[in-house]
C-alpha cells in the first residue's frame, strides 16, 4: 500500500497542531498507522536547527535563514518522511516547503522562486499528496497566541511580514487547487476537522 503525505499549514495561531492531532486519532482509529511530525525540528539534528531558525539571539540574515530551514528538511525527509511513506504509513507533518516560500521567501522578500527551488532541491523533489491551508488574518493569529510569555523569532515579527505571508499562502494555493484544500481557521474545530476527513478520505 502506497504511503500518503499530508502537510498544514498556515499563520503562526491557525490551529494546524490542533487539526493535525485530531487527524492523527482518526486515521489509527482506521488502523492506519500514521508518522506526525513538523519543520523544523522533525529529527535529532533539526531540534538543533530548529532552535538557531526560531530562539538564537541577535540577527541572522534571510538567505542564512532559508539555507537552515532547506538543511532541516533535507534531513528530515531523507531520514523520517521518505522511509515511513515507503512503508506506507501516512505522513502528517506540520509545515513543509510552502511555509518557506511563504515566510522568507515573502516574509523576508526573497524570490520565492529561488526558494521553493532550494527545497525541491532538499527534498529531492518531494511534494504532497494534499497540503491542508489553515487561513486566519494576522492579527487574528496573534491575538491566539497572546496568552504567551515568549514569541518565537518569526512570532514576533511586525504586522506587515505577516500580512505578506498569509498573502504568499493564499496566492500559492490558487496557484496549485489540486494540491491545496483552503479552510477558514475561524470555523469551529469540529467543522474544520469533518471538512479535514472529508477529503483525506477520498485519497485513502
Amino acid at each position: 500500500m502506497a504511503g500518503l503525505f499530508i502537510t498544514f499549514e498556515g499563520g503562526d495561531g491557525s490551529g494546524k497542531s490542533t487539526q493535525s492531532g485530531l487527524l492523527t486519532a482518526w486515521l489509527q482509529g482506521q488502523g492506519r498507522t500514521v508518522l506526525a511530525s513538523r519543520e523544523p525540528g522533525g529529527t535529532d539534528l533539526g531540534l538543533e536547527l530548529r532552535n538557531i531558525v526560531l530562539h538564537r539571539r541577535g540577527h541572522i540574515t534571510p538567505r542564512a535563514e532559508a539555507l537552515l530551514y532547506a538543511a532541516d528538511r533535507a534531513q528530515h525527509i531523507a531520514t523520517k518522511v521518505r522511509p515511513a511513506l515507503a512503508r506506507g504509513e501516512i505522513v502528517l507533518q506540520d509545515r513543509y516547503l510552502d511555509s518557506s516560500v511563504a515566510y522568507q521567501g515573502a516574509g523576508r522578500i526573497l524570490d520565492p522562486n529561488e526558494v521553493r527551488g532550494l527545497s525541491i532541491w532538499a527534498s529531492e523533489g518531494l511534494l504532497p499528496d494534499l497540503t491542508i491551508l489553515l487561513d486566519l488574518d494576522a492579527d487574528l493569529g496573534r491575538g491566539r497566541l497572546s496568552e504567551r510569555t515568549q514569541y518565537d523569532r518569526l512570532e514576533d515579527e511586525e504586522h506587515e511580514f505577516h500580512a505578506r505571508v498569509r498573502a504568499a499562502y493564499l496566492d500559492l494555493a490558487a496557484a496549485e487547487p489540486e494540491r491545496f484544500l483552503v479552510l477558514p481557521a475561524t470555523d469551529s474545530i469540529e467543522s474544520l476537522a469533518s471538512a479535514i476527513r472529508e477529503r483525506v478520505a477520498g485519497l485513502l
